[in-house]
């Protein structure tokens, strides 16, 4: 088992979306990328945290390469837009992909520089080290899974 950290927008949408891939083992929804220790939901809404609303994924390397992952990363949002993905606007919904080894980090840089290639907007996807993940509350859990809402600015797409 590996494990991977992103943020790509409100992330509801993308713990449902990261579940349907076949690999895929557990995710959690949580805060990172920022300073404040043990924030909340409203603390990092506020604005004022660093965090950004991430998934830690736990996938089986046997089934899912970690850039299988990161290519379905890039498909399942805007990596153009800044602080934003569709309605939901701050820092706290930016695009980020937090690596845990050097690995990690340059199959990140690969295929974002793919994307931009293929792009003419600016690919604004940070790529940085992962640091502490903090759990987002129970209610936030599978939150699309449990109420067949909250897929935001992800639409369903087979993976």
């Amino acid at each position: 088992m590996d494990k991977a950290i992103f943020a790509a927008g409100c992330f509801w949408g993308v713990q449902y979306y990261f579940d349907q891939i076949p690999g895929v083992t557990r995710t959690t929804v949580g805060y990172t990328g920022g300073t404040t220790i043990n924030p909340t939901y409203e603390d990092v809404g506020s604005h004022t945290t660093g965090h950004a609303e991430a998934v830690l994924v736990e996938f089986d390397t046997q089934r899912a390469s970690y850039e299988t992952l990161v290519k379905q990363f890039f498909r399942m949002h805007d990596p153009t837009q800044l602080n934003r993905q569709g309605p939901d606007v701050g820092d706290n919904y930016r695009s980020a992909i937090f690596y845990f080894s050097d690995s990690q980090k340059d199959i990140a840089e690969q295929i974002k520089q793919g994307v931009q290639k293929a792009n003419q907007k600016q690919v604004v996807t940070e790529i940085t080290p992962a640091g502490q993940f903090y759990d987002a509350e129970a209610y936030h859990q599978k939150y699309a899974e449990r109420t067949g809402r909250g897929m935001c600015h992800v639409a369903y797409m087979p993976v």
